[in-house]
């Protein structure tokens, strides 16, 4: 038997036999009442048609309750682990105090939260630092110790993981020592900088992760000269000018994200991926979604597959005249472009002649930290809150919402440095272009977002074949049978490597996987002339591509650079021939609207 996990200050099991204790004095009580009773809800007996979706997300909120009280009271650390963790514990700690009231110059603390002269500099500080340390990664280890039920395991991790980010002692003025001695420095207007950034965030909605004030969409981001030659009440259809004379027969459509706006794609002219495949010859399209409003509040995901993705790719072929154009789809883009190409492939359509998908989920059994915040009782409750049962038929997913969600899957780099620097010392973090779009934050409609919730990350419904319709037709993913290039970045928090590479096993057509070095963005924007990072392929030896995803990178050889001159190689591939470039954008049809970016990317959450 394992020592039992105890919550601090919390005996779950106490606590629950204090419960039954009280019930066993009522007349008629049986030992299954309390479980019986914490799983049913108040409403069970009523039968009222407008509030059947609020009894349904009441009864899995008492459900998961339950669950996770009985989940987390059976988590356990095995007696001879929680010696050896506490006899560590305690041999280091006393290390730290001797050190600190012998040599307390030899004091040092690796971490970069700490790196600054100054803390090493106060001998409190450093030994401040330095227990923080020792606790934070001894109750991590304790996390991690822990056996039983996996969420359960996961969510206390996390927890630990968040506890320990937020009372680091550089976060708390009193405690930073570089912070205090910049407000005696300054006299004063480190932290009146400080409590004026505080303000101006609280104002805008959202913590400032760069400056803001140097970028603007169409002026020193999303740059590349284009036009919007079709727009709907879901997207505008940028077509890009021509840089090459001549330029592939086979158009190219981008399918960004709908949860961000598309200039990630096209940052700077140094990093801009558009740029790249106007330069290699390519005639691209882009799909700038619109930033929801009321308007779109009962929007459904079949929407964006029918008036979004699906009308984007017939948009793009009748203004070039091709039966078949190549397309990417990046993270959810690629989701969405997987699923609304499997449905043409249903009706007898196959308008695209490769598949590009970029950090994209397309069996959803893997999704990583993301899979914690997901149960029944979250997304029942969405759906009664901002879902098609709603009492008001949809709502509104806030873009701050997501993005502060995301955010805190990294605390320390994208919550908590930032609290530091531009709070408690006062200072402009510096202008950095994916960090300024990373702020720019988009809604989501909540019929779209509570179908996306339950049919993905709850249910992994879209790999199986038939187990969903969308746009009234049985979604099977294994239609997808044409040329299919799939990248995953190897430290991706958001879809795990593995999980794209997952997508190997559902594409039914020639397949190719690269994998490339850093996180879910900073791995995909990695132009070539930067020389940075690196990337894994398979070469001839591999005949085909095994089903396990570490398999596969045993085999693999990493090169040196960017993973978009491979991509690019594979692509010319199925691009066409070359051609006369377009004198001017759209056609007789679909004329120029307005110039890029566009009015839709300049709306804000």
């Amino acid at each position: 038997m394992g020592a039992a996990f105890r919550l601090p200050g919390v005996d779950i099991e106490a606590l629950k036999a204090q419960w039954q204790a009280q019930l066993s004095k009522l007349p008629g009580f049986s030992p299954d009442l309390f479980q019986s009773w914490v799983q049913q809800s108040p409403m069970a007996g009523l039968n009222v048609p407008g509030l059947k979706p609020v009894q349904q997300a009441v009864d899995a909120v008492s459900h998961s309750v339950s669950d996770d009280l009985q989940s987390l009271a059976g988590l356990k650390v095995d007696p001879d682990t929680l010696k050896t963790i506490q006899s560590e514990y305690l041999q280091r700690a006393t290390e730290l105090w001797n050190q600190a009231l012998t040599k307390p110059e030899a004091l040092t603390v690796k971490d970069r939260r700490f790196a600054a002269p100054e803390w090493s500099q106060s001998p409190a500080s450093a030994f401040t630092a330095s227990m923080y340390l020792l606790n934070a990664q001894t109750m991590q280890r304790l996390a991690d110790s822990l056996t039983g039920v996996e969420k359960a395991r996961e969510r206390v991790r996390f927890a630990v993981q968040q506890w320990s980010a937020a009372m680091s002692p550089s976060n708390f003025l009193a405690l930073n020592p570089e912070a205090l001695k910049k407000a005696v420095e300054t006299k004063g207007e480190s932290i009146q900088h400080g409590i004026q950034h505080l303000l101006g965030d609280i104002r805008q909605g959202h913590l400032s992760m760069t400056d803001e004030s140097v970028f603007e969409v169409g002026k020193n981001v999303a740059t590349t000269a284009g036009t919007v030659v079709f727009e709907n009440a879901y997207f505008q259809l940028i077509e890009y000018t021509p840089i090459t004379a001549k330029v592939h027969a086979t158009p190219f459509l981008f399918v960004p994200p709908c949860i961000n706006k598309y200039y990630i794609l096209d940052l700077q002219p140094d990093n801009s991926v558009v740029r790249h495949l106007l330069s290699e010859g390519h005639r691209v399209f882009m799909v700038s979604w619109v930033n929801p409003d009321e308007s779109l509040a009962q929007a459904t995901w079949d929407d964006y597959i029918e008036h979004g993705v699906i009308q984007a790719i017939d948009v793009t072929r009748e203004i070039t005249g091709v039966d078949q154009i190549n397309a990417l789809g990046f993270c959810v883009g690629g989701t969405m472009l997987g699923v609304a190409l499997a449905i043409l492939a249903a009706k007898g359509r196959k308008p695209v002649a490769s598949l590009t998908l970029l950090t994209s989920f397309l069996d959803f059994a893997r999704t990583g930290i993301m899979d914690i915040f997901i149960d029944e009782a979250m997304v029942r409750m969405r759906e009664m809150t901002l879902g098609a049962e709603s009492p008001q038929g949809g709502g509104l997913m806030k873009g701050g919402d997501l993005a502060t969600t995301f955010a805190f899957l990294r605390p320390n780099d994208l919550v908590w440095n930032y609290v530091v620097g531009n709070y408690l010392k006062g200072e402009m973090p510096p202008a950095f272009d994916l960090l300024y779009w990373n702020s720019d934050s988009t809604n989501l409609p909540g019929p779209y977002y509570a179908w996306y919730l339950r049919n993905t990350y709850l249910e992994n419904n879209l790999v199986k074949p038939g187990a969903v319709t969308v746009c009234g037709e049985p979604l099977d993913l294994g239609l997808l049978d044409m040329p299919t290039f799939i990248y995953g970045s190897r430290e991706d928090h958001i879809v795990p490597w593995e999980s794209a590479y997952a997508s190997t096993q559902v594409v039914t057509g020639p397949r190719t996987f690269v994998l490339g070095a850093s996180g879910h963005i900073a791995g995909v924007i990695n132009p070539p002339a930067k020389k940075k990072r690196s990337h894994w392929v398979t070469g001839a030896k591999v005949k085909q591509l095994p089903t396990d995803a570490n398999a596969w990178l045993a085999s693999a050889d990493e090169q040196p650079g960017s993973w978009w001159t491979v991509w690019a190689d594979w692509l010319r591939d199925h691009a066409g021939p070359m051609v006369a470039a377009p004198k001017k954008p759209g056609s007789r049809k679909y004329p120029a609207i307005e110039a890029a970016p566009g009015r839709y990317v300049l709306r804000k959450a």
